[in-house]
């Protein structure tokens, strides 16, 4: 997935058919993957990278960050440079500053990336008063009674008819970034949020262990499953749930297990596996066979006439067993940051309960 030319990676790779084919470029996947691989020992990302050090892909990223509008990629790009210290870091901090993460019309996820880039090495590159307007946003916008971050925050105007949606990202990087502030704080009113957001999470997991897509932000009820990403299962959730068991102490050992569990077998494609052993890849969901995203419109629709309507006869008539054969770096970015080698040394993850997919297509 990584571009020498570019020293950036590509969006994705995606079966044709001509086979899998990357596509364009991606300056967030990029952070996310060296923010992956910061743990990693030196070779690995030698190794990745074509012969080329870490640090100086890091460097690409910051050489222009000072030009980029968009605010998710400004703190990712800071997250990584603060990781590998790169003395440039500096750049994308005033950036940061710059857009205003802290009263901006940024999504809430983007404003989560911000405060665990300002938490993830506070030795090396630290805004204490940044940090904690971006906390108090955060908290601001979470509704103790659902357990659910809107997917805008607090300040920022909302759709009328999916504006009461969020989705599963909505909740995980919120519950990273206020376990990270937490840590380095001690912000009581952060960590309980955090844990509330958890006890969420946790209690609306799939029977088989799915981490749903879409929930209410007034009362949290799932507003629609599918699609079931697989990023969720074997990273996100993980990476949240391990951040505040570092932070608080809250082992959510069973879910996490579960989550991983549902993508080597899962029962919407019959118990197969979205690993695929043959393409080296991770496919990226399991959806409805649907056109378009009409199940998700119409259960957003719905849900905003009342909490508890819901669109009658979905699972009938949009059936999930659809497979996305898409795979984007970040997600393998994220596998390797929640499951770094200290974690990785004292987890046994299971062994594939069902076929993984092999050169499969359609």
């Amino acid at each position: 997935m990584y571009l020498p030319n570019e020293r950036m990676f590509c969006h994705c790779i995606r079966r044709g058919p001509h086979g899998d084919v990357a596509e364009g470029v991606s300056r967030r996947y990029t952070a996310i993957t060296l923010i992956g691989l910061a743990t990693e020992p030196a070779g690995v990302a030698g190794g990745v990278f074509a012969g080329a050090d870490a640090r100086t892909v890091c460097g690409r990223l910051l050489s222009d960050v000072d030009t980029v509008e968009n605010t998710g990629d400004v703190a990712l790009t800071l997250w990584a440079g603060a990781l590998y210290e790169h003395a440039d870091t500096v750049k994308a901090l005033d950036r940061l500053r710059a857009l205003d993460p802290v009263s901006g019309p940024h999504p809430t996820v983007e404003v989560a990336w911000a405060l665990t880039a300002l938490s993830a090495n506070r030795d090396f590159v630290s805004d204490a008063e940044l940090a904690n307007g971006i906390a108090r946003r955060l908290m601001r916008s979470f509704s103790e009674e659902s357990g659910v971050f809107p997917h805008w925050p607090a300040g920022v105007p909302r759709p009328f008819l999916r504006g009461h949606v969020s989705c599963f990202a909505d909740m995980v990087y919120p519950v990273q970034a206020l376990s990270y502030h937490y840590r380095v704080t001690s912000d009581e009113a952060a960590a309980a949020a955090a844990k509330r957001a958890v006890r969420h999470m946790v209690e609306h997991q799939g029977p088989e262990g799915q981490w749903w897509w879409h929930f209410d932000a007034r009362g949290g009820r799932v507003v629609e499953g599918f699609p079931v990403y697989a990023v969720h299962q074997d990273s996100m959730a993980p990476m949240a749930l391990f951040a505040l068991q570092d932070a608080c102490g809250v082992d959510s050992s069973e879910a996490i297990m579960r989550g991983v569990q549902w993508l080597l077998s899962s029962p919407e494609i019959g118990g197969r596996s979205l690993i695929d052993a043959d393409a080296d890849l991770i496919w990226r969901k399991v959806a409805r066979h649907e056109p378009g995203k009409m199940a998700r419109g119409m259960q957003a629709a719905a849900s905003r006439v009342h909490p508890a309507l819901r669109t009658p006869g979905v699972d009938a008539v949009f059936r999930p067993g659809y497979i996305d054969y898409e795979c984007r770096p970040y997600h393998l970015g994220w596998i390797l940051h929640a499951f770094d080698p200290r974690r990785s040394k004292s987890w046994r993850l299971p062994s594939t309960g069902g076929a993984a997919l092999s050169g499969q297509r359609g």
